[in-house]
């Protein structure tokens, strides 16, 4: 007996030491830090990067393109000269820059509704991160409750264990008197062992309800715990003022998924315009810029003077013909000059009219009208979805507040019958067996009544979740 007073006594020590260094968590730092590390939040993050460079590049595409190049070459052998165009078998070292750029103007409104569609899945896909994010809170509600419950059910266990060493004290005396038979000491004690051992199963639960929050979290399990018990008046919690008809038509505004639905309609509806554009002629216009160099081209520079150049004789006479040419020296113009004096400009229109390109522009435009009827049942099969969840919650929180005024109302009548057959049994008119009935029976009344307290505390968050109430409590 000593030793197991020591062993609880120890016990007790160690958790009020653990809570003294612990730090506890708070409903709403656990909810904030879950939404920091949760790994589906974070793919629905990226989601909404890519969406966003998505319609970035849309808006890009309504604008002018402009693409440039450049080339050097040596040519040898016989090839033309591409500042003169003429033939030429002697090395050739040339050079050339290119710059071009097109504008669509009209192609049946397709990069318009580009637009818009990466616009509305923008939209959709923060719906979906809200959405993410919204299940991460319900998780952490469910399992902070789990601890809380655990935590009150460790509690509860921790009493009955202090009950049942008094009452043992207290039977040692009288049976050392002989007021009571030992047999009475004997099935009180087998009574605390086994109230022990449900303080240790209780413990493993709650650390069990611990390590499952720890691994929602994306903490590692040797990492220290503690939640603050929450300061809840269930008694303002015990009405349901809305049908589920109501709570449903409060979601179907509220709720991401189904807004992100909407929005998937929108979206395809718009990608369906935009194939569709595809079938209409493609209208635009194009600029180009080039220049051009040869280390052929050569160029003439006169100094001035003049030489008299013969170009025949007079018909008849052997009097020459003359005539005066310039006199002076060639050169090859620098790199710069050459792309100066080279320089070429063009500016065209160009109408291009699908006639048939193998049922491309069609096939795509059937795929997108395909595309956006998924999008309608999508809708429908979410809604419906919804649809039970609220009644399926509505009706668990109707049975739960039901279960809770139950328990309470058990809890009551079984611990009067406990007080009464306590004192009954203290002064011997009622027996060990009727005194270990009633203790237990109030045991297993306050672990249903808490079980149904916490139920019906996360049921009834549940509704308010689904009315875009806050879950804080």
């Amino acid at each position: 007996m000593k030793q197991r007073l020591v062993f609880f006594i120890l016990l007790i020590m160690t958790n009020l030491a653990t809570a003294q260094e612990v730090k506890k968590w708070t409903l709403r730092e656990l909810i904030d830090y879950a939404i920091s590390n949760n790994l589906t939040v974070k793919r629905s993050t990226y989601g909404v990067r890519n969406s966003e460079i998505n319609l970035l590049q849309s808006k890009m595409a309504m604008l002018p393109n402009l693409n440039a190049n450049g080339l050097y070459g040596i040519n040898w052998g016989r090839t033309i000269d591409p500042t003169t165009n003429i033939f030429t078998e002697n090395e050739i070292r040339n050079s050339n820059l290119n710059a071009s750029s097109n504008l669509l103007l009209w192609n049946g409104s397709r990069l318009f509704f580009a637009l818009k569609q990466s616009e509305t899945e923008l939209d959709a896909v923060n719906e979906d991160l809200m959405r993410a994010r919204n299940d991460v809170v319900l998780q952490v509600i469910n399992l902070y409750l789990t601890v809380v419950f655990n935590k009150e059910l460790f509690s509860v266990a921790q009493l009955q264990v202090r009950s049942t060493q008094e009452q043992l004290d207290r039977t040692r005396r009288l049976a050392e008197v002989g007021s009571v038979p030992m047999a009475d000491v004997l099935n009180l004690d087998a009574q605390l062992a086994t109230n022990e051992l449900t303080v240790i199963q209780q413990e493993n639960a709650l650390n069990l309800s611990l390590l499952q929050l720890k691994q929602a979290l994306q903490l590692p399990a040797y990492t220290p715990m503690d939640v603050e018990l929450p300061q809840v008046a269930i008694e303002g919690m015990q009405s349901i003022n809305k049908s589920a008809e109501e709570i449903y038509e409060i979601a179907t505004m509220s709720m991401p998924e189904i807004r992100a639905a909407e929005l998937r309609k929108r979206s395809n509806m718009y990608a369906f315009k935009s194939a569709r554009g595809n079938l209409y002629p493609r209208i635009s216009i194009n600029a180009q810029y080039f220049t051009v160099f040869s280390d052929q081209r050569t160029q003439f520079l006169p100094d001035g003077t003049f030489v008299q150049v013969p170009l025949g004789y007079v018909q008849g006479t052997t009097i020459p013909v003359v005539r005066d040419v310039p006199g002076g020296s060639t050169f090859v113009p620098t790199i710069g000059e050459q792309f100066r004096d080279n320089r070429g400009r063009s500016v065209g229109l160009n109408v291009q009219i699908p006639i048939f390109n193998g049922l491309q522009a069609r096939s795509a435009m059937q795929r997108a009208a395909i595309n956006r009827e998924l999008a309608d049942v999508s809708y429908l099969e979410i809604s419906n979805q919804l649809r039970q969840a609220v009644e399926t919650a509505y009706n668990n929180a109707i049975a739960s507040l039901k279960t809770f005024n139950s328990t309470e109302r058990q809890v009551k009548a079984r611990d009067e019958a406990f007080r009464m057959t306590s004192q009954r049994y203290n002064l011997g008119a009622a027996n060990f067996v009727d005194y270990q009935v009633a203790e237990n029976n109030l045991f297993q009344a306050q672990s249903d009544l808490l079980r149904a307290k916490y139920d019906f505390i996360f049921r009834k968050k549940v509704l308010d979740f689904y009315q875009g109430l806050p879950l804080e409590f």
